[in-house]
């Protein structure tokens, strides 16, 4: 009786736990699929850490950054090349857009699948470092775009500002 007790418990169990579905972490969802969807909270807490990790306040995310961000990250994907300016220069973007920027950095790339990819690759290279660990900024946009039919699948941009008077 009370193996058969212990099997049906362990039975039940085995159930429950199949069942259950597996979620990746935000930081390494596949972005090179149709679909993926970026998660910018997950991008900004990753950021803020590795700030304040290094003593400086931690970032925001800014809608109006995010939309900025898309808008570079669709424009690379659209001309298959990673570039800054494949629609404009930044300052020249931020104005277009009404956006108050008293200091604003960017970070592009391409190629990386994962936010988890991307945030090593730029804090591996010193001058995307500089800028994730750029002073006085207190907000942030972030996008990836996935283009399947380019060279580097997936085109990011990362904007980070601050809108206060200096």
């Amino acid at each position: 009786m009370r193996a058969a007790a212990v099997f049906l418990v362990t039975l039940l169990l085995a159930g429950c736990a199949s069942e259950a579905p597996v979620e990746t972490p935000a930081m390494y969802v596949n972005m090179a699929e149709a679909g993926a969807r970026l998660d910018p909270a997950a991008a900004a807490s990753m950021i803020s850490q590795y700030r304040q990790n290094n003593g400086l306040g931690a970032v925001e995310i800014d809608p109006a950054l995010i939309k900025l961000a898309e808008q570079q990250s669709l424009a690379m994907a659209s001309a298959n090349k990673m570039d800054h300016d494949v629609k404009a220069p930044l300052a020249k973007r931020l104005n277009g857009a009404g956006y108050p920027a008293t200091l604003a950095v960017e970070n592009v790339s391409a190629g990386y699948h994962t936010l988890a990819e991307a945030f090593s690759g730029w804090r591996d290279s010193p001058p995307h470092k500089a800028n994730m660990l750029k002073n006085g900024v207190t907000k942030l946009g972030i996008a990836a775009s996935y283009a399947p039919n380019t060279k580097y699948k997936v085109f990011w941009t990362l904007i980070m500002a601050s809108t206060e008077v200096r």
